[in-house]
């Protein structure tokens, strides 16, 4: 069975792009364009891993995170994030302490985020 990857950003090419590195490889992905979406997604069960960006509009990556942990179940998460404009990564910090499993800095390598996903999932 196909690991299902949930991916949340409000970034129209990050998302594609994320989405297509990972079907290539194999995973099936579902595509949020925000922390509400990508909940309402997620509540609809069988996601094995989250995938969120911190800043969006909406409902943000953190609050999402906060959601994702207080929901039980124990998906995995990777938060993803470019920082703000001073490009301060502060909040990939801040999404390890709200629970994120692991964090990865944009722009990323196509074969960092693999290797996350895979020492994420076996963790």
């Amino acid at each position: 069975m196909k690991m299902r990857v949930l991916i949340i950003d409000d970034d129209d090419l990050v998302r594609t792009t994320l989405s297509r590195t990972l079907m290539t490889v194999g995973y099936e992905v579902i595509e949020a364009i925000d922390g509400n979406d990508g909940l309402g997604k997620f509540r609809g069960g069988g996601i094995d891993l989250v995938i969120t960006d911190i800043l969006m509009p909406e409902k943000e990556g953190l609050e999402t995170i906060r959601e994702l942990r207080q929901s039980g179940g124990g998906v995995k998460i990777i938060a993803i994030s470019g920082g703000d404009r001073t490009g301060s990564l502060r909040y990939l910090e801040m999404a390890a302490a709200f629970g994120a499993d692991d964090t990865l800095a944009k722009p990323y390598r196509r074969q960092d985020l693999l290797a996350k996903i895979e020492a994420v999932m076996k963790a």
